[in-house]
C-alpha cells in the first residue's frame, strides 16, 4: 500500500479547520523555518490524527469506544486532541520514559494514559492487546496511511509558502512526517531525512533495503524513538530516492540550544534534528542552495533550555 498526492490532498480538505496553518520565517539567505512547533500539542502529529479520525467517522468506523493509540508523547497527545475535539474517549499508551511534560499535557486534554515499558515499542503492543479487547479505533504513530497523508499536508504548505526552494530538511523517527512530505512534494525539491545516530531508522532501512528493527537511544528517544521505519515511509523515500543524514547527540544538544538562543523558539531534542544537519555542518548547502528546515516538536520543559 501506498500513499499518493491525492490522498495528501483530500487529507488537506478534511483536516482544513481543524489544525493550523503554521508559519514560515526566513531566518538568513536561504534558510527557511516551517514553524511545525507552533502546531495544535506542539507538534505537527495532529495532521495525521485528525486526518485518521474523520475518516473513520465518515466510514461509520469511529464509535462510541473511541480511540487507542501508542507514543512516545506526541502522537499521543495529537490523538487525544483531536478525540476531545471529536467528542470520543482516548486511551493512550506511552513508555514510562516518557517525560513529564508531555505527560501534564495528555492529563488536561483528559485521555487515559497508561504507562508501560521503556519505549514506544512496548507500549505500542500493550495498545495493540487493549485494541483488540475494546473495539477501539488504532491509530497509529506513523505507519496508516491517513496518519501519513496527513503529515504531508505540511509539504503542500511549504509548496504553497516558499516561493522558491530547493532542498526540505526533516528529522525521522517512524517515518510519517518524511513519508508525507516527500510524497507531497514529489520533484519540485530534494528531501533529506536527518535522524540520530543512536535512532538511525531510515537510514537501517535503506542499507537493508527494508524496514529492520534496530535499538533505540540518545537524546531525542522520547519523540523519535521508533524502533523501525514504517512500511508507507519506506515507500515512499525509496520512490523519490531520499538521502539519509545522521547528526549525533552533541549537534543536536548545540542545535536545540542555538534555536532558543538565537530565534526564540522552544523546542524539544527531536525538533532540532533537522536544524541540527545545517547548524553542525553535517549538511553543506550548495551556493546559491535554498534550504527548508522543518523544526516540528515543541514539547519540553522550558527550564532545560537555559
Amino acid at each position: 500500500m501506498t500513499v499518493s498526492v491525492d490522498d495528501v490532498q483530500q487529507a488537506a480538505q478534511r483536516i482544513a479547520g481543524r489544525v493550523r496553518r503554521t508559519p514560515v520565517i526566513e531566518v538568513a539567505p536561504g534558510v527557511t523555518f516551517k514553524l511545525e512547533l507552533l502546531q495544535h500539542t506542539g507538534s505537527f502529529k495532529p495532521r495525521g490524527a485528525f486526518n485518521r479520525l474523520l475518516t473513520a467517522k465518515e466510514n461509520g468506523e469511529l464509535g462510541g469506544q473511541g480511540i487507542v493509540a501508542a507514543s512516545g508523547g506526541n502522537h499521543g497527545l495529537a490523538a487525544a486532541y483531536a478525540a476531545r475535539e471529536l467528542g470520543v474517549p482516548a486511551r493512550i499508551f506511552v513508555p514510562e520514559t516518557t517525560p513529564a511534560a508531555k505527560l501534564g499535557k495528555l492529563q488536561t486534554l483528559g485521555a487515559d494514559i497508561v504507562q508501560v515499558g521503556n519505549e514506544y515499542a512496548e507500549a505500542y503492543e500493550a495498545a495493540l492487546q487493549a485494541q483488540g479487547e475494546s473495539g477501539g479505533l488504532l491509530v497509529h504513530a506513523y505507519d496508516q496511511a491517513e496518519v501519513v497523508a496527513g503529515q504531508g499536508t505540511v509539504g503542500l504548505e511549504i509548496l504553497d509558502q516558499v516561493d522558491d526552494f530547493d532542498t526540505v530538511l526533516v528529522a525521522v523517527g517512524g517515518g510519517g512526517l518524511i513519508g508525507g512530505i516527500v510524497t507531497a512534494i514529489g520533484d519540485n525539491a530534494n528531501v533529506i531525512g536527518v535522524e540520530p545516530v543512536l535512532a538511525p531508522t531510515m537510514n537501517r532501512a535503506l542499507h537493508a533495503q527494508q524496514p529492520t528493527d534496530g535499538p533505540v537511544g540518545g537524546v531525542a528517544a522520547d519523540s523519535l524513538g521508533a524502533r523501525r521505519l514504517g512500511d508507507l515511509a519506506f515507500a515512499a523515500v525509496r520512490r523519490h530516492q531520499v538521502q539519509s543524514l545522521l547528526v549525533d547527540d552533541d549537534s543536536i544538544v548545540a542545535a536545540r540550544k542555538e534555536l532558543w538562543s538565537s530565534y526564540h523558539l522552544a523546542t524539544e531534542h527531536g525538533g532540532a534534528v533537522a536544524w541540527a544537519a545545517l547548524s553542525s555542518g553535517a549538511y553543506k548547502p550548495a551556493d546559491g542552495e535554498r534550504v527548508v528546515v522543518v523544526v516540528c516538536g515543541a514539547n519540553t520543559d522550558p527550564s532545560t533550555l537555559i
